[in-house]
């Protein structure tokens, strides 16, 4: 036990300075992650890894940590414009590419066109984890981010029903289409449901300490994992929802939820990246290069544009963002975690289908993941100086029938040079701290707020949501903000 918490804390330990690194050298950190995963592994520290079985397993609990962060990290209001859009490129997207990319294989390869349609399966998934961390460093609009990202985080559960369907020794009947249709439908609504009654109850929840309310926040999304899995539906749909819900509640301390929560993200991350490496034999990698580029040309320069252009075509998306949405199509490790799956049932070929997913995940995540921000740029797509949502926070005070709101003015905000005397808050709150840099102080009517200042609130819980509503109002349309019609709302 002391020599495995020993290596897991320097693995650890090691993988957060690879942040570092992976920003100074512009590559995605997962690239390190799966190198530190080979250093320890057979082929050069001797760490013998070869159960595919846990190796899944593992994937699967590491997958849902990461829907789960990526859930609760996704702001409503970014991901609402474009929800039919991430809707269609997480069923008809999916559709497409598995369709496209099978045939390609057929043919190009000389797979039967049950296993080439399991490849194309396997590689249609995005990953969520690739997606989260390099794209919200990008810099295009929220419209296109959150289409990825809620393509992203709803297509794991169709690709996972095809993939099991597919790699399942019994044939593939009329009834699959149903099948797929009521696991994704029952899935997304126990997420919906859990989602909204853990949020319900954690307003009302007078929790000792401010550490249990990201505890109770994550367990609520793995009980809807749980529960949707029980009930034969997609548990990968549900914990997706049920985070994304819970995200976007008036949830009691949310920023130490959220910083909880990315930090279990990339705990996961981390782990399953380098378990991954560990799982890899690096001589049967080359062996797998040229059936990898193959496939991966057919993915990249066929199936994937073909399917955004179908998901996009009564969205009347512009070609630039089309080819963006194409190129940002990234793959990680759900692709890797999904192969296992034939592996373990016995499927033939199966090995070979984990090798060449190994290092087709590697050639596109150096490739695409590297060119990302080039790509927006060349595109023309990059938003300079697009202004952030503020942050708002909240603490009960249970015996004063009051409540605590802590804001935080982001960069482009119209709250910016608002004296305080014009904010204008309803009855029942009042600014009692601003925290400006290093420095904190009692606000005067002549206060004038700026960019990246931290704002403490006092409120009632009657005024609670007209204060953050007013707040809200201002940060979008300024002082003038009831003249220009804005009501707060999110």
């Amino acid at each position: 036990m002391t020599a495995f918490l020993g290596i897991g804390a320097a693995v650890l330990l090691l993988s957060v300075i690879a942040v570092r690194v992976s920003i100074k050298l512009g590559l995605p950190s997962l690239l390190l992650y799966l190198g530190i995963g080979v250093l320890l592994g057979e082929a050069v520290l001797g760490i013998q890894f070869e159960d595919a079985d846990l190796t899944r397993s593992l994937g699967t609990v590491a997958l849902v940590l990461i829907l789960t962060e990526g859930g609760l990290t996704t702001r409503w209001t970014a991901v609402k414009p474009a929800l039919g859009l991430g809707i269609a490129l997480s069923t008809v997207s999916v559709a497409v590419s598995v369709g496209v990319t099978g045939v390609g294989l057929h043919y190009l390869l000389g797979l039967d066109w049950r296993t080439a349609l399991l490849w194309g399966a396997v590689l249609s998934s995005t990953d969520a984890a690739a997606v989260f961390s390099v794209l919200r460093g990008v810099g295009v609009g929220k419209r296109l981010i959150g289409a990825l990202e809620l393509e992203s985080g709803l297509n794991d559960a169709p690709v996972y029903i095809a993939v099991v369907l597919l790699a399942s020794p019994d044939p593939v009947t009329w009834t699959a289409p149903a099948l797929m249709v009521y696991e994704l439908l029952a899935g997304g609504a126990i997420g919906v449901a859990l989602g909204w009654l853990g949020g319900f109850a954690l307003r009302r929840a007078a929790l000792p300490s401010t550490g249990l309310y990201p505890l109770a926040t994550v367990a609520v999304c793995l009980i809807a994992y749980t529960a949707g899995d029980l009930a034969h539906a997609s548990g990968f749909l549900a914990v997706y929802t049920a985070a994304l819900v819970l995200g976007n509640a008036r949830l009691p301390h949310r920023s130490d939820t959220l910083s909880f929560a990315e930090g279990l993200g990339w705990i996961a991350q981390i782990g399953l990246f380098v378990l991954l490496g560990l799982y890899a034999s690096p001589g049967r990698l080359l062996e797998s290069l040229i059936p990898a580029l193959v496939a991966g040309g057919v993915l990249v320069l066929l199936a994937r544009p073909l399917s955004v252009l179908c998901a996009a075509l009564p969205f009347k998306v512009p070609w630039r963002e089309q080819v963006f949405i194409s190129w940002s199509g990234l793959r990680g490790a759900v692709p890797i975690v999904f192969a296992l799956i034939p592996l373990i049932q016995g499927y033939p070929g199966a090995q070979k289908l984990v090798d060449v997913v190994f290092v087709l995940v590697i050639l596109l995540t150096l490739v695409q993941g590297s060119t990302l921000p080039w790509m927006a740029k060349w595109l023309g797509l990059v938003k300079t100086g697009e202004a952030q949502e503020i942050e708002v926070d909240s603490s009960a005070l249970d015996e004063l029938g009051a409540e605590l709101l802590q804001v935080r003015i982001q960069r482009g905000s119209k709250l910016h040079g608002v004296y305080l005397s014009e904010l204008r808050l309803p009855p029942g709150a009042t600014i009692s701290l601003v925290v400006r840099g290093d420095d904190g102080f009692t606000p005067q009517s002549t206060t004038r707020l700026q960019e990246h200042d931290q704002l403490l609130v006092v409120c009632t819980d009657a005024a609670r949501t007209a204060a953050e509503r007013r707040l809200r109002a201002v940060d979008r349309a300024g002082r003038f903000a009831r003249w220009k019609g804005d009501s707060g709302l999110p």
